[in-house]
C-alpha cells in the first residue's frame, strides 16, 4: 500500500481528456469484477486477491466511494451468506483501507444498520451471524469516529494511547467503558460463530466452515490491540481511584478475560488459522490492577500474519488449438492409467515414495511447529527486554530532564549572586562615603568638646581664686573696699564665665543635633538611590526582553511568510489536481444531493414528529412529579394543625441540619429548572430528581419545625409555627407556578429559600447555650484553632479569586498565561488543603470519641496535653503556610516579588501538612477510614504542591527569554581567553554556593537545636495534671510564620 501514490499535476496536464477518462473506466470496471468476485453467494471465503484489489482502489481514489457505489446496488436482502461476505468485505476496508474510508462508511451507517435488523428477525443461521455482525461494524465506526486518535487498525503506540485517555479521571473512566464495549462486540461475534460450528460439528478445512471463520482473523488483530489497551487503562484507573469504586470494572474485565483466552485457544486449535495467522497466548491468570508492580509483568499480545505466496490470477484462454490437440492423447493416458493403474513393477515403487514423502512431511511439520514454538517463545523474551529497555530509557530520560532543571536553577542562582555582589559593591561605595562624614563630624565633636574641657578648667581655676581671696578678707580686713570691689569684679567675671560656657554648650548641642540631622538625610538619600537603582534595572530588564522577544516574533513571522509562500505554491498544484477531479464527481454528486434530499426531507419530519411527542412525555412527567410533590408538602403542611402530632417532639440540631439540607437542595432544583427552562428539548430527568428531593426535603424540615415547637417557648414556637407554614405556602406557590407552561419559566425560589432561613434562623436561636467560660480550655483552642485555619484558607483562596480577576485587566498575552497558571494551581493547592483540614477535623473528632472512654472532651485534651499542642502547632503553620502562599502570589503577579518565593512556599506547605497528618496519625487506629481519607488528602495536597511548582517553573522560563550568545566575531585566542575567565568565574560562584548551603545548614541545625530546646522547657515545667499555658495558644500574625524557638508570651494583659 505504500507503493501506491497520487500521479502528479503535471502528467495530468500532458495527457487529454480521453486518457483520463479511459483510466476513470478502467479503474470503475476493475473495482467492479474485484467486488462481484468477492461479494457473491457462494458459501466459500472471500480470495485475499479480490479484497487487496478492493483495498488497493481505496488508496487510489482516496476514499470508498466506488466502493459504496457498488456495495449499494447488491441484493444484500436476498442472500444472508451475500450479506455476510459484504461485513466482511467491509471489516477488511476498514482497518485496511485509505483513512478517508472512515468517513464515506460513516455516511452508509443507515445501509448498515438495515441490513442487521433485517437479517435479525429472520431465523437463518448465517442471518443471525450477519446481524451481530453489523453491530461490531456500527460500534467500530461510531468509537473510531469519536476517537480520532485511534485508526481503524488500532495499531496505536503507548503514548498516543497515555495523551488520548489525558489526566481527567472521568475521561480515562469513559475511554475504558467504550473500549470494554467495542470488545463485548468482537467477543460475542466469535462466540456465535464457534457456537454454530460446535452445533454442526464441523471440520475447518470445508469452504463452508471456513466462510464463516474468515471474518475471524480481523477479530483476533482487534481483540489483540483492545486487550492491551484494555489493561493499561485499567491500571491507570487504579493509580487514580480507590479499588471499590473500579469493582465492577475488574469483574467485567475478568469475564472478557476469560472469553478472550477461550477464543484464542479454540482458534489455535483450528488447522484452517495455523496458515493463516499465529495467534498469541495470554497469561494463565488476568493482571493483579490492585498490585502497581504488576504492569511490568504485563506483555503485549502480537499477532503475526505470514507473508503469503502471490495467489495466481485466473487463467485465460491463451492456449493455442494445436497444443491442445497434442495434449488429449496424454489425458487419455493419464484416465487409463487411473482407471486400470500403471504396469507392472511401478506401483509399488510409486506407494513408497509416496509413504516416505509422508514421513519426511509428518517430520517437518513436527520440526515447523517446534521451531514456531521457540520462535514464540523468544519473541516473548525479546519483547519483555525491549519493555524493560523502555523502562531503563524512560528513567534516564526523566533523570536527564532532572539534571537539566537543576543546571537551569544553579544558573539562576548564580545570576542572582551575580547582581546581589554588584549591588552589595555599590552599598559599600555609599557606605564609604558616609563613614567618611561620619568621621569629620566626630572630630568637630571632639574639637568642641576639648573647648568645653577647657572651659570648665577655667571655671574651676577662677573658683580656686575665689576661696583664696576669701580667706585673705579674713586675714586682712584693712582694705575691706578694695576686697569687695575685687570680690564684685570676681563674681561677675564668674557669671560671665558661666554665660559664655552655657551658650558655648548650647551651641555645641545644636551642631551635635544639626550634625545628626545630616547624617540620617545623607542615609535616606543612600536608600532612595538604592531604591531608584533597583528600579532603574528592573525596568532595563524588562526593556531588553521586550526588544528581544520583539526580534524573536519578527523572525519567526518572517519565517512564517516564507512557509506560507512554499504552501501557497504547492496548494495551487493541489488544487489544480482537485479541479479535474471534481469536474468528474460533480454527475454523480447531483445524483446523490437529490435522493439525501427527498430521505432529508422525510427524517426530519419524522424528527420532528417524535420530538414533540417527547417533550409532551416530558412535560406530563414534569406534572405528575409537581402533583406528587404537592400532595407530600399539602400533607406535611397538614400536619401542623393535627392534634394527634402533639406528641412528637424533635431537637433543634436536627431541625437545623434538615433546613440546611432543604436549602442546599434548592440549588440542584434551580440548575435542574435552568436547564430545562433553557433548552425544551432536554431531558427533565435532572428537574424531577431535584424536585422530588426539595419535596421530601422541605415536608422533613416542616414536620420536624413542628416536632420542635412543641418543646420551645410560646414565642418562639408560634415563630416557628408560621415560618414553617409559611415554607409549606410558598412552596406551593412555586409547585402551581411549575404546573403552567406560561408561568414555568419565570418561576423563581428565593421566596423558599427566604423562608428557610427564617426557619435556620429560629432553630439556631432555640439551639441550647453553652456556659460561659473564664479560661479557655485546651480542647475548645483546639477546634477553634482549626476552623480559624479553615478561615485563614477561605481568606487565601478568596484572595487568589480577587488577584486572578485583578490580572485578568491588568496583563495580557503571555504574562496573563503564566499568571492564570499559577492562581489557578494555587487554587487547587488551597482547595486541598482545605480538604484536609476538614478531613483532620473528623478524624481528630474520632480519636476523641474512641479514647475518652467516660471523661470529657476537656479532660481528654488535659490528659493528652502534649499530643494537642502539636495540632495546634500544625494547623498554626498550615494557616502561615497558606498566607504566606497567597503573598507571593500576589507579589510575583504584581512583578514585585520572585518566583523562587512560591517554590519555597509550595515546600513549606507541604512539611506544614506532612506534619499535621503526622499530628493526627499518633493516636488514631490503623484501620480508621478517616485516616485513609487523610493520607490520600496528604498525597493530593502533596500533588497540587508539585504542580504549583510545576507552573512557577514553567512560567519562569516562559516570562524570563535567555540571551543567544554568538561567538562568531572572536579569535581563537579570544575564545581562549574568555574561556579561562568564565572558568574562573564559574569556580568563584560554585564556591559560594558551596558557602550558602552550608549556612542553610547551620541555620536548619540551629532551628531545630532551639525547637529541641523548648520542647525540653516544656518536659521540664510539666506537672501531672498541667493547666494549658495560654501563651502556647495565642495565633500569630498572619506574616509571620510560628516556631518552637520562640520565647512563650502570655496571651493575657
Amino acid at each position: 500500500m505504500n507503493s501506491i501514490k497520487s500521479v502528479p499535476a503535471r502528467v495530468l496536464s500532458r495527457r487529454g481528456g480521453h486518457s483520463l477518462e479511459a483510466e476513470r473506466e478502467q479503474f470503475d470496471k476493475s473495482q467492479a469484477v474485484s467486488i462481484s468476485k468477492a461479494i457473491n453467494t457462494q458459501e466459500a471465503p472471500v480470495k485475499e486477491k479480490h479484497a487487496r484489489r478492493i483495498i488497493l482502489g481505496t488508496h487510489h481514489e482516496k476514499g470508498a466511494f466506488t466502493f459504496w457505489s457498488y456495495a449499494i446496488g447488491l441484493p444484500l436482502p436476498s442472500s444472508a451468506i451475500l450479506s455476510w461476505k459484504f461485513c466482511h468485505v467491509l471489516h477488511k476496508v476498514l482497518r485496511d483501507g485509505h483513512p478517508n474510508v472512515l468517513q464515506d462508511c460513516q455516511r452508509y451507517r443507515s445501509n448498515i444498520r438495515e441490513t442487521g435488523d433485517l437479517w435479525g428477525h429472520l431465523h437463518d443461521r448465517y442471518g443471525q451471524l450477519v446481524s451481530i455482525y453489523t453491530r461490531l461494524l456500527l460500534t467500530k465506526i461510531s468509537f473510531h469516529t469519536k476517537h480520532p486518535e485511534f485508526p481503524p487498525g488500532l495499531e496505536v503506540s503507548d503514548e498516543v494511547l497515555e495523551k488520548t485517555a489525558g489526566t481527567d479521571v472521568n475521561n480515562i473512566f469513559q475511554l475504558t467503558v467504550e473500549l470494554f464495549d467495542y470488545l463485548d462486540c468482537e467477543l460475542k461475534l466469535s462466540e456465535s460463530v464457534f457456537r454454530q460450528l460446535n452445533t454442526s460439528m464441523a471440520v475447518s478445512q470445508m469452504s463452508a466452515v471456513q466462510c464463516r471463520l474468515a471474518p475471524l482473523i480481523q477479530v483476533i488483530q482487534d481483540c489483540s490491540h483492545l486487550y492491551h489497551y484494555a489493561v493499561k487503562l485499567m491500571f491507570k484507573l487504579h493509580s487514580c481511584l480507590p479499588a471499590d469504586t473500579l469493582q465492577g470494572h475488574r469483574d467485567r474485565f475478568h469475564e472478557q478475560f476469560r472469553s478472550l483466552k477461550n477464543f484464542f485457544k479454540k482458534a489455535s486449535d483450528m488447522l484452517y488459522f495455523k496458515r493463516l495467522i499465529q495467534i498469541p497466548r495470554l497469561p494463565e491468570s488476568p493482571p493483579n490492577f490492585l498490585r502497581a508492580s504488576a504492569l511490568a509483568e504485563h506483555v503485549k499480545p502480537v499477532v503475526v500474519i505470514p507473508e503469503e505466496a502471490p495467489e495466481d490470477e485466473e487463467p485465460e484462454n491463451l492456449i493455442e488449438i494445436s497444443t491442445a490437440s497434442t495434449t488429449e492423447p496424454q489425458v487419455t493416458s493419464d484416465i487409463f492409467e487411473q482407471t486400470f493403474g500403471p504396469p507392472n513393477g511401478v506401483r509399488d515403487d510409486r506407494d513408497a515414495q509416496i509413504e516416505s514423502l509422508k514421513k519426511e512431511v509428518d517430520m517437518l511439520r513436527a520440526e515447523m511447529e517446534k521451531i514456531k514454538l521457540e520462535a514464540q517463545r523468544y519473541i516473548t523474551q525479546l519483547k519483555a527486554q525491549v519493555n524493560s529497555l523502555e523502562g531503563e530509557v524512560e528513567e534516564q530520560r526523566k533523570q536527564k530532564q532532572k539534571a537539566l532543571v537543576d543546571n537551569e536553577q544553579l544558573r539562576d542562582e548564580l545570576e542572582r549572586l551575580q547582581r546581589a555582589k554588584q549591588d552589595s559593591d555599590r552599598s559599600q561605595r555609599l557606605c564609604a562615603e558616609a563613614e567618611k562624614k561620619a568621621n569629620a563630624t566626630e572630630i568637630r565633636y571632639t574639637k568642641l568638646k576639648e573647648k568645653h574641657s577647657e572651659l570648665i578648667n577655667t571655671h574651676a581655676e577662677l573658683l580656686r581664686k575665689n576661696a583664696d581671696t576669701a580667706k585673705q578678707l579674713t586675714v586682712t580686713q584693712q582694705s575691706q573696699e578694695e576686697v569687695a570691689r575685687v570680690k564684685e569684679q570676681l563674681a561677675f567675671q564668674v557669671e560671665q564665665v558661666k554665660r559664655e560656657a552655657e551658650m558655648k554648650l548650647e551651641d555645641q548641642s545644636v551642631q551635635m543635633e544639626q550634625l545628626r540631622q545630616e547624617l540620617d538625610a545623607r542615609r535616606d538619600e543612600l536608600d532612595q538611590a538604592q531604591r531608584s537603582l533597583s528600579h532603574a534595572k528592573q525596568a532595563g530588564v524588562e526593556l531588553s526582553a521586550q526588544v528581544e522577544a520583539l526580534h524573536a516574533e519578527k523572525e519567526v513571522l518572517r519565517r512564517s511568510v516564507s512557509e506560507k509562500e512554499c504552501e501557497l505554491l504547492s496548494t495551487r498544484g493541489l488544487i489544480e489536481e482537485k479541479e479535474l477531479q471534481r469536474s468528474q464527481e460533480v454527475d454523480k454528486a447531483t445524483k446523490e444531493i437529490c435522493e439525501l434530499q427527498d430521505r432529508l426531507l422525510e427524517k426530519s419530519n419524522q424528527e420532528q414528529s417524535l420530538q414533540q411527542k417527547l417533550l409532551d412525555e416530558q412535560f406530563g412527567i414534569l406534572q405528575e412529579t409537581v402533583r406528587e410533590a404537592e400532595d407530600i408538602l399539602r400533607d406535611a403542611v397538614a400536619k401542623l394543625d393535627d392534634p394527634l402530632h402533639v406528641r412528637c417532639t424533635s431537637s433543634p440540631d436536627y431541625l437545623l441540619s434538615r433546613a440546611q439540607a432543604a436549602l442546599e437542595s434548592t440549588d440542584a432544583l434551580e440548575n435542574g429548572h435552568a436547564q430545562y427552562v433553557a433548552s425544551m428539548a432536554a431531558d427533565a430527568a435532572g428537574l424531577v430528581g431535584a424536585l422530588v428531593l426539595f419535596a421530601h426535603l422541605m415536608a422533613d424540615t416542616i414536620v420536624n419545625g413542628s416536632a420542635t415547637s412543641h418543646l420551645a417557648p410560646t414565642d418562639h414556637a408560634d415563630r416557628l409555627m408560621e415560618t414553617c407554614r409559611d415554607c409549606g405556602q410558598r412552596s406551593l406557590d412555586y409547585l402551581g407556578e411549575l404546573k403552567d407552561k406560561q408561568k414555568l419559566g419565570h418561576a423563581k425560589l428565593e421566596d423558599v429559600r427566604q423562608a428557610l432561613r427564617g426557619v435556620l434562623q429560629l432553630a439556631q436561636e432555640l439551639r441550647p447555650k453553652s456556659l460561659d467560660i473564664k479560661q479557655e480550655e485546651l480542647g475548645d483552642m483546639v477546634e477553634k484553632e482549626m476552623a480559624s485555619t479553615s478561615e485563614a484558607i477561605e481568606d487565601a483562596v478568596r484572595r487568589i479569586e480577587e488577584m486572578m480577576s485583578q490580572a485578568r485587566n491588568e496583563s495580557s498575552g503571555v504574562k496573563l498565561e503564566v499568571n492564570e497558571r499559577i492562581l489557578n494551581s494555587c487554587t487547587d493547592l488551597m482547595k486541598a488543603i482545605r480538604l484536609l483540614v476538614m478531613t483532620s477535623t473528623n478524624l481528630q473528632k474520632e480519636i476523641v470519641e474512641s479514647g475518652r472512654g467516660a471523661a470529657t472532651t476537656q479532660e481528654f485534651y488535659a490528659k493528652n496535653s502534649r499530643w494537642t499542642e502539636g495540632l495546634i502547632s500544625a494547623s498554626k503553620a498550615v494557616g502561615w503556610g497558606a498566607t504566606q502562599l497567597v503573598e507571593s502570589a500576589d507579589r510575583v503577579v504584581l512583578h514585585t516579588g520572585k518566583y523562587e518565593e512560591l517554590i519555597v512556599c509550595s515546600h513549606e506547605i507541604a512539611a506544614s501538612t506532612a506534619q499535621l497528618v503526622a499530628a493526627s496519625k499518633v493516636k488514631a487506629e490503623k484501620s480508621s477510614r478517616n485516616l485513609a481519607r487523610l493520607q490520600e488528602c496528604s498525597r493530593n495536597v502533596n500533588e497540587m504542591a508539585a504542580n504549583v511548582v510545576a507552573s512557577t517553573k514553567s512560567g519562569q522560563e516562559q516570562i524570563e527569554e535567555k540571551d543567544t550568545m554568538d561567538f562568531s566575531g572572536m579569535s581563537l585566542i579570544k575564545l581562549k581567553k574568555e574561556e579561562m575567565e568564565t572558568q574562573v568565574k564559574v569556580l568563584e560562584l560554585e564556591k559560594r554556593l558551596e558557602g550558602e548551603r552550608v549556612r542553610l545548614g547551620e541555620l536548619r541545625k540551629q532551628h531545630y537545636g532551639l525547637a529541641g530546646a523548648y520542647e525540653a522547657v516544656e518536659e521540664g515545667e510539666a506537672k501531672p495534671a498541667p493547666a494549658p499555658r495560654r501563651g502556647i495558644l495565642k495565633k500569630p500574625p498572619l506574616a509571620q510564620k510560628p516556631s518552637l524557638g520562640e520565647p512563650e508570651r502570655d496571651a493575657g494583659p
